[in-house]
Parts: C-alpha cells; structure tokens; sequence
C-alpha cells in the first residue's frame, strides 16, 4: 500500500468509481451508457464538493490506464462476478487535506503542538501530484486478501445490449499519460470560496452547504411562472466557469478536480430571466474557445453580449423570441423544458478531441457535463429554485436550431432550473431514519 501513496500528500487516499451498466439499461436500453457516465460526473461533482466542506482536496488522477484501474478496484476479478452484473471501471481520484488540515492530523498523531505558520516557513516546499497510479505499485498488491463478491441486481438474466459492451470497449483507455502538476503554493487560499463570494453555496452560515447539499432533489415539475432575477441568473453562470486559462489545481472549486481543458459550453433557453430578454443565448466555458463555437454554428447569428452581464462571462445572444415552445420539442417534449426559468444544452467540443486525444475522451465529456449539472443542482437550491437533469432530447434538432454542422461540437446533456411544484406523493425523512427509530 505505502508504494502506491509514496509520490502523493500525506494522509490522502484514493476514491474509485465504477459504474453497473445494467442499472440504467434495464430502463433505458442503449442510452444508458451515456446516462452512467453522466451520474460518474455528478458524483465526482458531489464527492469534489463534499471533500471541500471539510478541508480537503480532491482531483481525478486521468493520466492513469483503465487496466490499472480495474485491478486496484477489482473488477477485473471474473470469479467474483460469475452470478453477477459486469461492472466496469470508470475513474480514480486523490483525495488530500489542505496544508492546514494536514498540519493538524500531523500534530495529533505526533501528540505535538501544530506548527505556526513562522515554523512552518520554508518546510513547505514547491511539491507535484502525478496525474497517474503506477500499475508496479499496483501489482504489488496481486497478494492481497479481497473481501465479500458482487451481489446479483436482477432475478432473471440482464437483456443483453451489445451497443453498450462496444462502447465501453471503444472509449477504453489503454494507454498511461505520466504527467504532473506543481501544488499551489497556498492551498487553502485557492481551494475554499471566498468571503466575498455571493453564490450562497459555501460561504452563508445561515445557508450552509450541509443543508444545501442535503435538501438536493430533481424537481419533476415546473410553475411556469417563476422567474429569476438577472443578477442570480449570471451568478450561476460564474459558478459554472472553471477559469480555463489557470492549472487544474489553481481553478475554483470542483473545477480543480478536473484536469483538462474546459469542453463543455452551454447553449440556453432563457424564458423567465427578469432583465433579460427571452431566447436564445451561449455560454463559453472557456473564452479562448468563443471563435470554435462561432464557427460552429449558422454565420448570421447575433453574438452580442448580454446586457449588463459581469464583463469576465462571455454570455452571449444569438436569438430573440420566445423559446419554450422550442425547448420543450428538443427535450422529447417534456413541458420540464418550457415550465422552467430557463433551460440547456450542453455542447461539446467533439470530433477534434476524440480524433486527436483518443476514444477514451468520449466518456470524459459526460463526466464534465454530469460536474456541470452538479453544481447548477446546488446553486439553484441556493437560490430557492429548483433544477434538474434532462437525458432524453433530440441532438439534431437541437444542432439545426443554431446551425450546427457535422460532429465538431455536439450536444450532450440538457438541463433545466426554474420553480418546483412540489409532489405532494414523496416524502423525505433524515439519514439512517430507521436506525434512529429502532433505538
């Protein structure tokens, strides 16, 4: 174990996340390996953010091979999925505490006093976090004991869906980049939002992220009258913006945990947005991106800026006019679309980086899409809405309304925030709610 955390922080461990492409499938047939990769980036969104709330780091370590990390998750042991659904391995990520907290658990297990920042001066120097798992220092644990085996999901046997297996064999990643990125040199600085950040999220005792992660839910139905004021409509827009243009580690918070280029730029439905006009507008994740997107699309729309829009978002207009109607036909005609304040589709830089960085980018663009929607999730409770993911619309439809061509961005997840009606049928009770009840 110790040859596998030699290169890493002190006190950090790994998280492995592994996806049963059954669990979707039985519903959803050939989409579901799409809707799986979506749920392994809302929990790398949730486990970036929940790591955030107790002083600690989180980052996908990407340059490691899937060979790798199936065998230090185990599921490439077949003995133990004889009777059971395939399980495939999806990602690893580090988890380490800020300097802060690592100085603390230093000084507990030493029965010492911690440091003060003055003695602490000049130990702390400029370290890097390999992006990989050494598979030598994986083999070393060829000999280890493994514990329990896989429980079968379904009675009878799974329907086969050959389109998925070729999929996930397609987009495997077989190859190891050993790549490394430089520790900033004031984690916690970097790591925690600041006082002055308005998002409502992380920072308002009164509105803390315990509860805000905790009241969470999909919303299965919108008003069709609640609207947003501008100003929190551009601020989930800033949330949602991982600073492309800093290193990984260097990005707010999750957006640090992701360490790659920005590919993900939303295309908006806006409704219901007071000071802003209905219709049609763009969100470039990344600025140095905005001339890919324009040449993407129809050479006759707008592109202006959005009225008094914070001048480091690069929100643009493209169309004017009513768009719930359009909304909702792109979304499988689900009333979500247009009930809603606003709406989305998430657009991905596609065929240059699949044909340039290798199939196994394809799921990585649903895991960034599933961080996107993540943090539009809480940023909406934060704002006393409510949103929710959509994974059935019409890619086409969707490319024709801006004039999309060809597979050099494509749209991949749809997303939905506006003011819930509660369902009255669902019921919410605390954690562990019928371990406290024995008691």
């Amino acid at each position: 174990i110790r040859g596998l955390f030699r290169s890493f922080p002190p006190y950090s461990f790994l998280l492995g996340l592994t996806s049963v492409h059954w669990r979707e499938s039985w519903k959803y047939g050939e989409r579901a390996f799409r809707y799986c990769n979506h749920d392994v980036g809302h929990a790398i969104g949730s486990a970036r953010i929940a790591a955030a709330t107790v002083g600690w780091n989180m980052v996908l370590l990407d340059g490691t091979d899937q060979h790798t990390v199936a065998t230090l998750l185990g599921t490439d042991r077949r003995e133990d999925y004889v009777n059971a659904e395939p399980e495939h391995p999806d990602c690893l990520a580090l988890v380490w505490p800020i300097a802060e907290v690592s100085r603390e658990v230093e000084a507990e297990d030493s029965g010492q006093q911690p440091k003060s920042q003055r003695e602490r001066a000049g130990e702390d120097e400029a370290r890097s976090i390999p992006f990989y798992i050494d598979p030598a220092a994986v083999k070393g644990l060829s000999g280890a004991i493994w514990h329990g085996r896989a429980n079968r999901l379904s009675r009878e046997n799974p329907v086969p869906w050959e389109i998925i297996d070729d999929a996930a064999a397609a987009s495997w990643k077989s190859t190891q980049e050993r790549h490394s990125l430089a520790l900033p040199c004031d984690e916690h600085a970097v790591h925690l939002s600041q006082p002055d950040d308005t998002s409502g999220l992380m920072n308002d005792a009164a509105l803390s992220a315990l509860r805000i992660i905790r009241q969470r839910r999909s919303a299965v139905a919108f008003d069709g009258k609640t609207s947003i004021p501008a100003a929190v409509f551009f601020q989930m827009m800033l949330r949602v913006m991982p600073s492309a243009e800093r290193p990984c580690l260097e990005r707010p918070m999750p957006w640090d945990a992701i360490p790659w280029d920005p590919a993900i730029h939303l295309l908006l439905f806006v409704h219901r947005v007071d000071g802003l006009m209905p219709g049609l507008y763009v969100l470039a994740r990344d600025p140095r991106k905005v001339k890919l997107l324009q040449q993407s699309m129809n050479p006759e729309l707008e592109w202006t800026a959005a009225p008094d829009c914070p001048p480091d978002l690069p929100l643009y207009w493209l169309l004017q006019g009513d768009a719930r109607r359009l909304a909702v036909q792109v979304s499988c005609h689900q009333d979500i679309a247009g009930d809603s304040a606003f709406s989305l589709g998430m657009l991905a830089e596609f065929e240059a980086l699949l044909h340039h960085g290798g199939a196994w980018w394809y799921p990585r663009l649903f895991w960034e899409s599933g961080v996107v929607g993540q943090v539009l999730y809480l940023e909406a409770e934060a704002a006393g809405v409510r949103g929710t993911g959509i994974g059935c619309f019409f890619d086409d439809p969707v490319h024709e309304i801006v004039g999309i061509k060809g597979l050099a961005v494509q749209s991949l997840y749809h997303f939905t925030i506006g003011g819930a009606v509660e369902d009255v049928r669902l019921q919410t009770l605390l954690p562990y709610y019928h371990v406290t009840r024995r008691s």
